[in-house]
C-alpha cells in the first residue's frame, strides 16, 4: 500500500513538473510572443541599429562624475541603487520630512536652477523627486519644455525647433483619462540626435 502511494505521489510530481514548470511557462512566453512581442522582450529602442536602452527604464544622460549633459534632455531623478538599477529598483522610501529627502531635493533644485537658469518656483516636482520604482523613463511635458533652451543652446539648434521636437513626444493620457501627460526621454533623445 505504502509502495502503491508512493509511486502514485512521484507520477503526479513529474506531471505537474512537466505541466507547471515547463509547459505553462513555454505556452505563456509563446502567447507573450505573439500578442505582444515588444514588451515581452523588454521594450527595447534601437537608434542606428543598436539597442540603446528599453522605452520602460529611464537611463541617466550625465558624464562619469554625475553632472548632467547639457546637449541631452535629463530623466527623472532615480533612488534605484546608482541610479536607474533594474535590480535595485525601489523608491527611497523617506517620508516627508526625512532630514535625506530634503537634503536630496534641495541639492536636485540648485543644480536644476544653476543647469536650466529658472527659479525654483518654476521646476515641475518631478524634476525633484524619483518614482517609486526608480525607474521612470517618462518626465512631465512641464519639465521638458523647461529644458528646452538649454538644450537648443548647447546644439545650436533654433529653440522653435526643440520645442516642436518635445510637443511631438507628448504623451497623452493612457486610455483618455489615466495618468498625466509624459514624455519619454530615451525616444526624445534619439531624435534630438537626429536633428544635429
Amino acid at each position: 500500500m505504502r509502495m502503491k502511494q508512493t509511486w502514485t505521489a512521484l507520477r503526479a510530481l513529474l506531471i505537474f513538473t512537466v505541466v507547471l514548470g515547463v509547459g505553462y511557462p513555454l505556452l505563456i512566453t509563446g502567447v507573450g510572443q505573439l500578442a505582444l512581442p515588444s514588451q515581452a522582450n523588454g521594450s527595447l529602442v534601437s537608434s542606428d541599429g543598436a539597442v540603446v536602452g528599453s522605452a520602460l527604464i529611464g537611463q541617466a544622460f550625465t558624464d562619469a562624475d554625475g553632472t548632467a549633459l547639457p546637449e541631452w534632455f535629463q530623466s527623472r531623478p532615480s533612488a534605484a541603487g546608482a541610479g536607474y538599477d533594474g535590480g535595485a529598483s525601489s523608491g527611497s522610501n523617506y517620508g516627508p520630512e526625512n532630514p535625506d529627502l530634503i537634503s536630496a531635493i534641495q541639492n536636485r533644485r540648485s543644480a536644476i536652477e544653476s543647469l536650466e537658469s529658472v527659479t525654483v518656483a518654476e521646476i515641475p516636482v518631478d524634476a525633484l523627486t524619483a518614482s517609486a520604482s526608480g525607474l521612470d523613463p517618462h518626465i512631465s511635458p512641464a519639465y521638458a519644455l523647461l529644458q528646452v533652451p538649454r538644450v537648443a543652446e548647447a546644439r545650436s539648434i533654433p529653440e522653435t525647433q526643440v520645442r516642436a521636437l518635445v510637443e511631438s513626444f507628448i504623451q497623452g493620457r493612457d486610455l483618455g483619462y489615466l495618468g498625466d501627460p509624459t514624455v519619454n526621454v530615451l525616444e526624445l533623445n534619439i531624435a534630438l540626435a537626429k536633428l544635429g
